[in-house]
């Protein structure tokens, strides 16, 4: 594990319990991702914010059941590694993208939970018929078009659908989550997989109704006040 002062030369605003707190946090997010049945094996990723210009990955190939906080890698918003042995997620742009553009978030979580991944299969978003769901996530889960996975391409299609949504589908993959912190990401998560499954039973006894327009209205705009004046900022 790198020292605060290693962290410190790159960055002069990190704080060491900051950095302390956000790496237990994602460990913490990655065993419950799958112990809550999100991923299966080694597949699907975690991270957290722990200043401006640095954020902790989970490492690539690794059992999250043998996972521990020495196995984390720090990197910069560029994609270079700034601690830890070993490399990290191959889905590290996907990730840092979303810091980039969005200051805000502090956490994003990417997994590949069943019924989400249904959705992402057949290109279909993942419709808000419930109204808590809208306050949560900001409205329906849109799928962004398929881009292989690893790339620069998909990193800049799935965070383009996450300006005004804590939550998008990544065709033919899964789902990814961002939030205020790790915490945050993953509760998203859970949320948007248990919404899918409700929304898959619904097919089968007719359709989703709707939401009346004016409920999404202001359910959105609830969403929206909360991201913009809660979430943190730099």
């Amino acid at each position: 594990m790198s020292t605060p002062d290693a962290l410190s030369a790159v960055d002069p605003t990190i704080d060491p319990e900051t950095v302390a707190t956000v790496r237990a946090e994602v460990l913490d997010a990655a065993r419950t991702m799958y112990e809550r049945g999100l991923v299966e094996g080694t597949a699907g990723n975690v991270s957290g914010r722990i200043s401006p210009e640095l954020v902790v990955v989970t490492p690539s190939s690794l059992s999250y059941r043998a996972m521990t906080i020495e196995d984390l890698v720090v990197v910069d918003l560029d994609g270079r590694t700034v601690a830890g042995e070993r490399s990290p997620t191959s889905e590290k742009s996907l990730h840092l993208e979303c810091y980039r553009r969005y200051p805000e978030v502090q956490g994003v979580v990417h997994c590949h939970a069943r019924y989400s991944s249904m959705f992402a299969v057949s290109g279909r978003s993942i419709p808000a018929g419930i109204d808590e769901f809208v306050i949560y996530i900001g409205g329906d889960v849109r799928c962004a078009p398929y881009q292989q996975s690893g790339t620069d391409g998909l990193a800049h299609a799935v965070a383009a659908e996450l300006a005004d949504r804590s939550a998008a589908l990544m065709a033919n993959h899964g789902l990814v989550c961002v939030g205020k912190s790790v915490d945050d990401a993953l509760h998203s998560a859970l949320v948007v997989e248990h919404n899918a499954q409700i929304m898959w039973g619904a097919e089968d006894l007719g359709g989703v109704v709707p939401l009346p327009d004016s409920a999404v209205r202001d359910f959105t705009n609830i969403y929206a006040y909360v991201r913009g004046e809660t979430w943190p900022r730099p």
